[in-house]
């Protein structure tokens, strides 16, 4: 067991961390990520948090379809926001796990080169 910890701690040990934090491609797929993320965070909240702030004004109480306020349409659309959001943050994922696999990998071949 602790021979599968120690190839584990081998493995990670030779990488150098300072040396892909300085890499240019690194430093852009982290911006490119992060304001991906806090975009779909503040939209998220943004109208999360509407919600209860609308909820009692005039225009969410008015009918929309039949006996249905707009605050019932408005939650609808909460649900299928979050799924939409959800469904765009697993895509984006999986393009952010290949940006990063090579980022790694030309880490690699610059350590190979060097």
């Amino acid at each position: 067991m602790s021979n599968s910890g120690e190839k584990y701690s081998a493995k990670h040990d030779a990488i150098n961390y300072d040396a892909i934090d300085r890499m240019e491609t690194f430093n852009q797929f982290v911006k490119k990520k992060n304001t991906f993320l806090f975009g779909i965070t503040i939209t998220f909240l943004t109208f999360y948090i509407l919600l209860p702030v609308l909820a009692f004004t005039p225009v969410l109480q008015q009918k929309a379809i039949g006996s249905i306020t707009w605050v019932w349409v408005y939650s609808l659309a909460l649900f299928i926001m979050t799924i939409v959001l959800c469904t765009l943050y697993v895509k984006m994922a999986a393009k952010f796990d290949k940006t990063a696999a090579a980022v790694l990998q030309e880490y690699k071949k610059a350590g190979a080169q060097q």
